[in-house]
C-alpha cells in the first residue's frame, strides 16, 4: 500500500524563493507532500506555479518570534538559507539564525532538520564563508533535534551562484588571466541530483543524523570546468595563469565582469581556494539508486534552459501589476538570458489587444519604425539569413509553427500569450513574447518582452550595441498596441 504523504505531517522549507528552495518546493509536492514555505515577503512567491498548492509563513529566522507560529505541525523542516550578502558579519547572522531555528524546532517536535551545507577539505584553510557553513550545521544541531547536513560543492545548474560565475567569466572573456584557484580541485554536482538527495533523504531514516558529502562522477579544476563549458557552447577559450591575483582582486573582478554583487562574489571567491573533495561513500551507499553525472552532462542540462519557455517571468523581477506604468520598463539578466520588459496598462479587452498582437508582421508591419525593420530584414538576408520576405501565412490568423517575417510563432495561447522565436541571424538565441492578463479593476495588463541569450562575448556586444535601437523600436510598438486596442473597442461600439 502507498504511504498517503499527505497525513505524514508538514514538511518546512525555508529559503523557497531561493535556487534550490524554489525547487525543491515543486519536486516535493510531486511527491505528494504538504509542504509549507517560511519566506519573509510571500509576495515573491507570485508566478510560481506551485503558488497555490502550499502553505505560506511569514517570517524571518532572525526573529524568532516568527518562526514558532510556522513550525506547528511540521514533522521535517528544511534549512536553506544563509546570510552571504548581508554584511561582514553575515557569519554571525547565520549562526544566531541557525540556532533560533533550531530552538523553535525542538519546542514544535520537529522530528528532523535537513541542511544543505558547504563540501570543505582542510579544516586549516578555510575561508570564512565554508567556516560559517560548518558552524551553521553545529548550531543546528544544537538543540538535539535530528539532523542530516548534505554537504556540497559547486552545484551546476542554470541559476547556481557558482556556476553563474563560471558562466558569465567563459561567456564574456575570451582570453582569461587565471589566479591560482582556477586550478583548485573540486567535485562539482548536478543541481537534478541535489534535489534527488535532498527529497530521498525524507524516505531513508538512515540518514538521519548523518553528515552527508555528495558530489558528481569526477573530479576536476576550475578552469576544467571553463574550458568544458566553453566546448558545449562552442567557444574558443585561453587561460593564462598568474600567479598574483588575490581572492579579493579576483572578485572585483567577478563584480564587473559578471551581475554577481561583490558583496557575495568575495566569500564565494575566497572559498574557491579549498579542494571540495568528497572524502567518503556514505551517499552512494544512504541513496544508491542516485547516480551522479559527470561535469559535462550537468553543463548540458542546465544550458538547455536557455529556452524562453523555461524563464520565470513573474517573479524574476519585483514589479507588481498594482504598480501599473510607473516603471514601464525593466531590463534584468536571469540565468544567463537577458530580459527586456515593457508593460502597459490599456482600457480594452483581452480579445482586442491579443488581436492586434496576432495582427503584427507581413504587409501590416511592426506598428513602429516600419524601416528599421526592413534594415534588418535587408541585412539578414544579405549574410545568408531568412529576412523579411516570408510574410505570414493568414493576414489575421496565427497558430504555432507558423513563419512569421523572420519569426517562427513558438506558443501561442488565445487571449494570453504569443511567444515567437527570431530566425534571423544573430550570436545567440532571441524571442519576442507578449503576454495579456486582465487586471482586477477589469483593465489589461500588456506584457511585452524580448528576450536573448547571448552567445559569447560577440553576443553581448550584440545586444548592448543594439539597445538604444531597440528601446525605441520595441517602445513604439507597446505603444502602438495600445492604441490600436483602445480604436478596436471603440469602433465596436
Amino acid at each position: 500500500m502507498t504511504e498517503d504523504k499527505s497525513n505524514s505531517g508538514i514538511i518546512l522549507v525555508t529559503g523557497a524563493t531561493g535556487y534550490v528552495g524554489g525547487r525543491l518546493v515543486s519536486l516535493l509536492l510531486s511527491a505528494g507532500h504538504r509542504v509549507r514555505c517560511f519566506v519573509r515577503d510571500p509576495s515573491r512567491l507570485q508566478g510560481r506555479s506551485w503558488q497555490n498548492s502550499v502553505e505560506v509563513a511569514a517570517g524571518d529566522v532572525l526573529q524568532p518570534e516568527t518562526l514558532r507560529p510556522s513550525m506547528a505541525g511540521v514533522k521535517v523542516a528544511y534549512y536553506l538559507v544563509h546570510s552571504m550578502g548581508a554584511g561582514s558579519d553575515f557569519h554571525k547572522k547565520d549562526l544566531s539564525a541557525a540556532t533560533a531555528f533550531a530552538e523553535a524546532a525542538r519546542e514544535a517536535a520537529v522530528e528532523r532538520i535537513i541542511y544543505l551545507g558547504g563540501l570543505v577539505g582542510s579544516l586549516a584553510l578555510l575561508s570564512e564563508h565554508l567556516r560559517s557553513r560548518l558552524q551553521t550545521g553545529d548550531a543546528l544541531r544544537s538543540a538535539s533535534v535530528p539532523v542530516t547536513e548534505f554537504r556540497a560543492g559547486v552545484v551546476v545548474g542554470s541559476g547556481s551562484l557558482s556556476f553563474e560565475i563560471i558562466r558569465y567569466l567563459t561567456e564574456r572573456l575570451p582570453v582569461m588571466i587565471c589566479p591560482k584557484w582556477v586550478y583548485t580541485r573540486t567535485q562539482p554536482i548536478g543541481i537534478r541530483e541535489l534535489l534527488e538527495y535532498l527529497v530521498a533523504a525524507l524516505t531513508v531514516p538512515e540518514s538521519t543524523g548523518r553528515t552527508i558529502e555528495v558530489g558528481g562522477s569526477e573530479v576536476i579544476t576550475y578552469g576544467e570546468m571553463m574550458m568544458t563549458y566553453a566546448k558545449v557552447r562552442g567557444l574558443k577559450r585561453l587561460l593564462i595563469p598568474v600567479p598574483l591575483l588575490t581572492p579579493r582582486l579576483s572578485s572585483l573582478w567577478v563584480n564587473v565582469v559578471t551581475p554577481i554583487p561583490a558583496a557575495i562574489a568575495r566569500p564565494l571567491v575566497d572559498g574557491l581556494k579549498n579542494e571540495s573533495i568528497v572524502s567518503s561513500d556514505d551517499a552512494l551507499k544512504l541513496f544508491p539508486a542516485i547516480k551522479p553525472s559527470d561535469y559535462r552532462t550537468s553543463v548540458e542540462r542546465a544550458l538547455d534552459r536557455l529556452q524562453a519557455s523555461h524563464v520565470e517571468t513573474t517573479w524574476a523581477d519585483a514589479l507588481g501589476t498594482s504598480q501599473g506604468n510607473s516603471a514601464p520598463v525593466t531590463l534584468t539578466t536571469n540565468e544567463g538570458m537577458i530580459l527586456e520588459r515593457r508593460r502597459r496598462i490599456v482600457e480594452a479587452s483581452p480579445e482586442n489587444v491579443f488581436r492586434v498582437i496576432t495582427g503584427l508582421g507581413g504587409k501590416r508591419g511592426w506598428l513602429y519604425m516600419n524601416w528599421a525593420w526592413e534594415i534588418r530584414g535587408l541585412f539578414d538576408h544579405l549574410i545568408g539569413g531568412v529576412g523579411l520576405r516570408r510574410g505570414r501565412r493568414d493576414p489575421d490568423a496565427l497558430r504555432t509553427g507558423d513563419a512569421l517575417d523572420f519569426w517562427r510563432v513558438e506558443a501561442i495561447e488565445p487571449e494570453k500569450l504569443l511567444r515567437l522565436r527570431a530566425e534571423m541571424k544573430v550570436p545567440g538565441k532571441a524571442w519576442l513574447q507578449f503576454q495579456v492578463a486582465r487586471q482586477d479593476d477589469g483593465r489589461v495588463l500588456i506584457t511585452q518582452t524580448a528576450i536573448f541569450a547571448p552567445k559569447g562575448l560577440m553576443g553581448w556586444t550584440y545586444w548592448y550595441i543594439l539597445y538604444p535601437i531597440h528601446q525605441l523600436i520595441f517602445s513604439g510598438m507597446a505603444d502602438r498596441i495600445t492604441q490600436l486596442a483602445v480604436s478596436l473597442g471603440e469602433k465596436k461600439n
